[in-house]
This record gives structure tokens, sequence and C-alpha cells, in this order.
């Protein structure tokens, strides 16, 4: 006698995400909505955190990365907006979730780990999506996003962490803090210790 495994059904969940999570928190944009509720977030999870992929909370994975919670990514494609003319640079929280998200929307997606991404040359990269918060942008990423071009990412500033949008201007892509929000932190764009007195 063989027994098979039936697969639980997420959709429910991801119903009650969409409906309980983002609409309430004014997420209403027709294109993330369509996004979330059709890639299955307990995909980019561990077996052990299936069950609790559409919390309203950040999930821990493997080796450090995260996966934060849903109102971030919603938050994030919103205020993005990406095109179909978007070349975009996501820098990875481990999960994969948010590549997911994006990659039908835009022309290209080029996904780097946070080590990887303080490595990134010169290139042209139209928007800039990081799944995590950071204290600090690498002059590098700068360099790699054309003129105009878009970052929206999380924002540690004294400890608390907010959604932060920004453009090129010269060289420089200087962020704009939006709404507070849990955002698990990057760790590799922490800004260096220094001494006070």
């Amino acid at each position: 006698m063989t027994i098979t495994k039936t697969r639980p059904d997420y959709t429910a969940a991801r119903k009650a995400m969409i409906d309980s999570q983002l609409r309430t928190s004014g997420v209403n944009e027709a294109f993330v909505l369509d996004r979330m509720g059709t890639v299955p977030r307990e995909d980019f999870v561990p077996e052990g955190a299936k069950g609790t992929a559409y919390m309203d909370r950040a999930i821990r994975l493997g080796e450090g990365g995260y996966l934060p919670a849903p109102l971030f990514h919603g938050a994030m494609l919103a205020e993005a907006r990406p095109t179909g003319e978007d070349r975009v640079l996501v820098i990875d929280g481990g999960s994969g979730y948010l590549t997911a998200l994006v990659e039908p929307l835009v022309k290209s997606v080029k996904t780097v780990s946070p080590a990887e991404a303080l490595k990134v040359k010169k290139d042209d990269f139209t928007l800039v999506l990081v799944d995590g918060a950071i204290e600090q942008m690498p002059a590098n990423l700068a360099k790699s996003v054309v003129e105009g071009g878009r970052i929206v990412t999380g924002l540690v500033e004294r400890g608390v962490t907010r959604l932060a949008t920004g453009r090129k201007s010269g060289n420089a892509l200087a962020l704009l803090p939006l709404a507070e929000m849990g955002v698990p932190r990057m760790g590799a764009f922490d800004k260096p210790e220094s001494w006070s007195f």
C-alpha cells in the first residue's frame, strides 16, 4: 500500500494575508495584490515554518537570513512601481521571494547576497530592491545605478527600522525614510562602529 502525502493548501492563508495585512495597511495596488496572491510564500521558508509563512512577522531562515513580513514586501513593491523597462538589482535576504515577486514585472533581474552586493561593479540598474534594513548605502551601489534610478529598502536609524526610498542624483543615492515597520537588519550594511565620549 502506497501512502500519498497531500500538500497543504495555503490559498485561504494567502487571501487572509492580502485582506488583513496588506489592504488594511493601505497596500491596494492591483499588481502588488496579484503578485503576492500568486507567489506561494510557503515555498520560500524552511519546512518547519510553512504553517506560519503568512503571519505578520519575519521568518528566520538558515545561515542568518530572513524572510521579512508580508507588509514590507507589499509596501516595497507599491513604492517601487516596477515597470517592464526596469533593470533590477535585488539584494536578497536569503529566501528568493522578492525576486519571484518582481521578476515577471520587469525587463531583467540580477539577485545577489548582501556580501556580493558590496562587490557589485558599475552597471546600469534602474531599480535596486533591498530585502532587509540597512544602516548605510555602500558607495559602489550608487555607481551601479543609472541617473534617476530608484532604490527601495529598509533603513535602520537609531534602532528603528522604516521603509525608505531614494533616487540617484549625481554620485549619491540619498534615502528618504517613510513608514516605520519591522524589517530584519542586514548586518553587511552596518556602519563601522565609532568611538564616542
